[in-house]
Formats: structure tokens, C-alpha cells, sequence
């Protein structure tokens, strides 16, 4: 059943294909706010590499205004994290059956918030940065710890830097010549199920970076709406869930 399916998606129980399946659709997600987002705000905020590194270029140039900015985007993707860790040890401690739904929650309400009102949030100004930005950030930390928690560090969703370089060396590995006469030698096999999960993890970034883009240059803000219902939809499916008549 549909809702069987995606309440496996958040449950406490973990399988890889429902690692990947979420994963996949978190990536999504990310691409879509960090694409369409540069082109509301001006800024990516789904790693923070390059908002240090701008920060450290403020630094030397005397920009301390965009120095403070930098460091508030960065606290912001911090606290995200800190509020995923949070929750999910708060449902860990209490042995709930849904340990991930509060996080997802959360960043759904937080993007229908950016939709609705976050034209509204790019006016107000903390220092140089919007609280537009500073929000992406929070949600984008929040994200990116709940699907690290979720998959014990084997899939990030909101930056593919990593995911690159590992299919970079699975490549390495699937090209390499183990010679037959070295035969003591270990063999060099790459993982080729890693590689396909790299790969859908990417191909999955790219068409939501290039969906969201199209959908702020043309929707605006709103375009965010269908991501947080997407979310809420995952997130809600375990309160629907069937529990299986012990006595059937």
C-alpha cells in the first residue's frame, strides 16, 4: 500500500532501499531550493565551502558586514543540524515508532513559510544577509543531518561534492586491470551497486536544481509550495499507517 511504503521511508527500521528511495527524494529537494534559491536570493545555501571561503575573502578585503553575514548563514546550517539531533534523539529516548518524522515535519512547515511569505522575509535584513538566507541555511542543515542520522552517514542530500568523488573512485576501481599474474595480490572490484545510488542521488539534484530553477523564474516563491507538500506527505504517512490485527 502507498502508505505502508512511504511510512517506511521514515521508519525507525532501516533498509537501503528505503535509504536510497528517501534519500532520492531529499536530493530533489535540495537541488530545487539551492538552484531556485541562488535565483531569489543570490546565494546557495546548500554547503557551506563556499560561504566560508567567502567569508575568509571578506575577511582579507575588509568586508566585516559580509563577514557577520557569512558566519550567521553558517551558524544557521549548525543550529539545523542541532535541531535534527535533537528530535531524533528525543525519539529515540522515548522509543518512538517515528523517530525521523519531527525533523521532516519541521522542514516541510519551514518551506511552505518560504512560499508564502518569503518574498516578505528577503526584505528583512540581519547585518547584509536575509533571514530568506538564513532560513535555507537552517532547513538545509536541518536536512542534510536528518538524512545522515537516517543512513549512518552513507548518503548526503544537499551537496554533491562527496558523491562525486565517490563515483570518482568506484571509476578508478571498475577500470583497473587486476593482472592475472599477480595472485596474491587483492582484487580491485568497485561497487557497482554504490555507483548506481551515487548516480540516482545526482540525476535526482540536477533535475530538482533545474526544475526549481525554472519554477522561481517563472512562479516565484510559491514554487516552493509543491516541496512542502511533498514533505508533509512523507512525514504524515505513519499517522495513517495500518496496524496489522494481532488477531487476524
Amino acid at each position: 500500500m502507498p502508505v505502508n511504503y512511504l511510512s517506511n521511508l521514515t521508519a525507525s527500521v532501516r533498509t537501503q532501499r528505503a535509504n536510497l528511495h528517501l534519500g532520492v527524494a531529499l536530493s530533489f529537494v535540495a537541488g530545487a531550493l539551492n538552484a531556485g534559491g541562488f535565483l531569489a536570493i543570490g546565494q546557495y545555501t546548500s554547503h557551506m565551502t563556499g560561504i566560508v571561503s567567502a567569508a575568509a575573502d571578506d575577511l582579507v578585503l575588509g568586508k566585516t558586514a559580509h563577514v557577520i553575514a557569512g558566519l550567521l548563514s553558517l551558524a544557521a546550517f549548525v543550529v539545523g543540524a542541532m535541531t535534527t539531533a535533537l528530535m531524533v534523539s528525543f525519539a529515540k529516548r522515548k522509543a518512538s515508532s517515528m523517530t525521523y518524522t519531527a525533523p521532516l515535519l519541521l522542514e516541510a512547515v519551514l518551506l511552505l513559510v518560504f512560499g508564502l511569505v518569503g518574498a516578505t522575509l528577503q526584505l528583512q535584513t540581519l547585518v547584509s544577509v536575509s533571514l530568506t538566507a538564513i532560513l535555507l541555511c537552517f532547513v538545509m542543515g536541518l536536512q542534510n543531518a536528518l538524512v545522515t542520522k537516517i543512513s549512518n552517514a552513507e548518503i548526503r542530500t544537499t551537496h554533491i561534492t562527496g558523491l562525486v568523488t565517490d563515483i570518482g573512485i568506484e571509476l578508478g576501481r571498475l577500470v583497473y586491470w587486476n593482472r592475472t599474474q599477480e595472485a596474491t595480490a587483492p582484487l580491485v572490484l568497485a561497487n557497482r551497486t554504490k555507483l548506481r545510488v551515487l548516480g540516482s542521488l545526482i540525476v535526482s539534484f540536477t533535475l530538482g536544481a533545474v526544475l526549481g530553477a525554472l519554477g522561481f523564474k517563472y512562479v516565484g516563491y510559491s514554487s516552493t509550495v509543491p516541496l512542502a507538500v511533498l514533505l508533509v506527505v512523507v512525514s504524515a504517512a505513519p499517522f495513517f499507517r495500518r496496524v496489522p490485527n494481532p488477531r487476524s
